[in-house]
């Protein structure tokens, strides 16, 4: 099951402030126990002097009972102490027999500990020679203090702690995951936002105003991408009306001439007129669908197969002489500049460069030169025609090399233009790795393209 980002944030502030509070647990678990031992040493060593006077008072074994009663009367007053003082004469001791295990844990010097038969804590001791005077010889006092109650306060701290830990890291998450659902009211809102689009509101954005920087440039993005796509759309509709308008008059043309045709009786030489005109609407259909899926394959990122290497020049000439019955009856001249050595698709070459041509032979005056530039340049092979005639507007440059585009809105053109031209050269760039470009200035128009050097 995937967690929200709230649920994770949360679960993100719970880990972490269980850490922290693990941590200091552990942290503050430690001082408190060597408080707590260092505590309980003080109170040894402190009891210890304190009992020192009573043993070193008494040198003589007849006054060792008034000694046993000193200490018999001050353990009265505090039951979690005890009081030993051992040594080899029997007659100079005092507290409760103790074994060899008890002996040993307790050390004959300094800190130890005695455990204790029905007792869960050991008693902590601390032990110190006392030096031999008159009848007493030199004995070792020990004093040992209950450790239960220093045990149950750690025990109770460390419930407590275990205890904070678990707590804060529980409200750590509900925190966490309040604090998050605030912070992503914004995301919500975003999504609100988003999902009230609709194709018939495509100009819609997303409100950035009041969004943290973060989410801004999320949303800033998002609406680029709404932009490219109403432009797109709006395009698409375009390509449309455009596509309907193309074949529309054809098929107009068509379904005019057989009704023509079929409102009565013709002759043989009649029908085949009509047949003549029908076949040229339906080679301009054709074309137009031949052209559309060409450029599809070229939307689909087809690379131009079968390359050589060839003169660019050369393919330049052949497009020219191909031409040159139309350069003729425009009363044009065409001249080819440069030269280099490319890896092209000879065919969809001469289609773009032909088509370049076409389209400069239809816009130049009488008596014009149309001239073909090829430039070599880092990385590529620049081919451009120029062409002097009336020039085109600034805001029209931008758009030639789309399909159906054509600057004359009017939409008017012979029957073999149907506004694909310039779409195809750009089709034939990209699938040798170019691009195109278009420049007019003073009268002088220079449309073309690059292909990639091998």
């Amino acid at each position: 099951m995937k967690l929200s980002i709230s649920q994770r944030l949360a679960a993100m502030f719970a880990v972490a402030s269980f850490v922290m509070l693990a941590v200091l647990s552990v942290a503050m678990h430690g001082l408190l126990k060597r408080e707590l031992g260092r505590h309980q040493d003080n109170e040894l060593q402190a009891r210890w002097q304190m009992y020192k006077p009573f043993v070193m008072r008494n040198d003589e074994a007849s006054h060792w009972r008034i000694t046993c009663a000193k200490f018999d009367n001050s353990l009265s007053e505090n039951s979690g102490v005890k009081v030993w003082v051992l040594g080899e004469d029997a007659r100079f001791r005092y507290g409760s027999s103790l074994n060899e295990a008890q002996l040993r844990t307790a050390g004959m010097q300094g800190f130890g500990q005695i455990s204790v038969p029905d007792q869960e804590a050991p008693l902590k001791t601390f032990s110190g020679p006392v030096e031999g005077r008159g009848e007493r010889p030199t004995v070792r006092l020990m004093v040992g203090i209950d450790s239960t109650p220093f045990v149950e306060t750690l025990q109770s701290f460390t419930v407590g702690l275990i205890a904070l830990t678990f707590v804060g890291a529980l409200g750590a998450a509900a925190l966490g995951y309040y604090i998050a659902g605030v912070g992503l009211r914004p995301v919500e809102r975003l999504s609100g936002e988003a999902q009230a689009l609709s194709p018939g509101h495509l100009s819609r954005r997303l409100q950035t105003d009041t969004l943290a920087p973060e989410l801004s440039k999320l949303a800033d993005s998002f609406n680029g991408a709404l932009a490219r796509l109403e432009t797109a759309y709006q395009q698409l509709e375009a390509f449309n009306a455009d596509v309907a308008h193309e074949l529309r008059t054809p098929l107009g043309n068509l379904i005019g001439q057989t009704q023509v045709t079929l409102s009565r009786e013709r002759s043989v030489t009649e029908l085949k007129e009509a047949l003549h005109s029908n076949l040229e609407d339906l080679e301009r259909l054709r074309a137009i669908v031949n052209d559309m899926l060409f450029l599809a394959r070229a939307d689909r990122g087809e690379r131009a197969p079968n390359r050589i290497e060839v003169s660019i020049a050369q393919e330049v000439a052949h497009a020219v002489e191909y031409l040159e019955f139309i350069f003729e009856e425009a009363g044009v001249r065409v001249r080819i500049e440069g030269d280099a050595q490319a890896s092209i698709e000879t065919s969809l070459f001469r289609r773009a460069v032909t088509n370049l041509l076409q389209n400069a032979v239809q816009h130049a005056p009488r008596g014009a030169e149309i001239v073909v530039f090829v430039l070599q340049q880092p990385g590529a092979i620049r081919v451009s025609v120029r062409n002097n005639g009336s020039g085109i507007a600034r805001e029209h440059l931008s758009r030639l090399f789309d399909r159906f585009y054509r600057v004359d809105s009017s939409r008017s053109g012979s029957r073999e233009n149907h506004g694909l031209g310039l779409a195809i050269v750009r089709a034939v760039a990209t699938m040798h790795g170019g691009t195109v470009f278009a420049e007019s200035e003073n009268g002088a128009t220079t449309i073309g393209f690059t292909v990639a050097r091998a």
